[in-house]
Formats: structure tokens, sequence, C-alpha cells
């Protein structure tokens, strides 16, 4: 095997590992905002287990984050509590640095 191949597998790699954790770390915010919303909601239990796994589902609809923050966004606008975009996109970002320090400590 070449110098340049061995780059090349090691990049691999790497992006490989890079996006696992990437996908963790998104799965982890993905429920800990859906935990945060089900309190929200007076959700509690059982109840804001299964919130927290529509929320991780709805994430897997579209790229991005748009499809989460309209899940969300959407239950609460018909559960009539006053919480904006902007509010739950500032939790996303709180949640999204603790999901990351989470696996950066534990794995």
């Amino acid at each position: 095997m070449t110098t340049f191949q061995k780059r090349e597998e090691g990049f691999e790699k790497k992006f490989a590992h890079d996006e696992e954790l990437r996908f963790k770390a998104m799965a982890r915010r993905n429920k800990m905002l859906g935990l945060w919303a089900a309190g929200q909601l007076g959700k509690s239990g059982p109840d804001a287990d299964a919130y927290a796994k529509s929320v991780i589902l709805a994430d897997f609809e579209e790229a991005g984050d748009d499809d989460v923050l309209r899940k969300v966004k959407g239950d609460f606008d018909a559960a009539g509590l006053a919480i904006g975009e902007q509010q739950i996109r500032v939790a996303m970002d709180e949640l999204l640095a603790k999901a990351i320090a989470d696996i950066r400590d534990n794995g």
C-alpha cells in the first residue's frame, strides 16, 4: 500500500468516525430536547420517554433541524404554550453542546 493510499484510508476512517459521533450527538440532543419539551407539555415518566422518541424519529423526515423544530413548535402551539422558535433553537444549541460533551466524556 502506498503512502497516499494509507493517508486516504486514514481520512476515510476519520470521516466515518466523525459522522458516527455526529449522528450520536444529534440523536442524544434530540432525546434531551424531547424530554425538555415533554416537561414543558406537562408529560412525565413513560409519556415523556415516548414523546422524546417521537422527537428523535421526527429528525428522520428531512435533513437539518427544521423537522425537529417544526414538530416541537407544532406541539407547543397545539398545547397553547407561548414558546417561540428562538427559544426552541436556543435549547437545541445548548443541548447539542451538552450531548457532544457527554459523548466526549463518556463515549
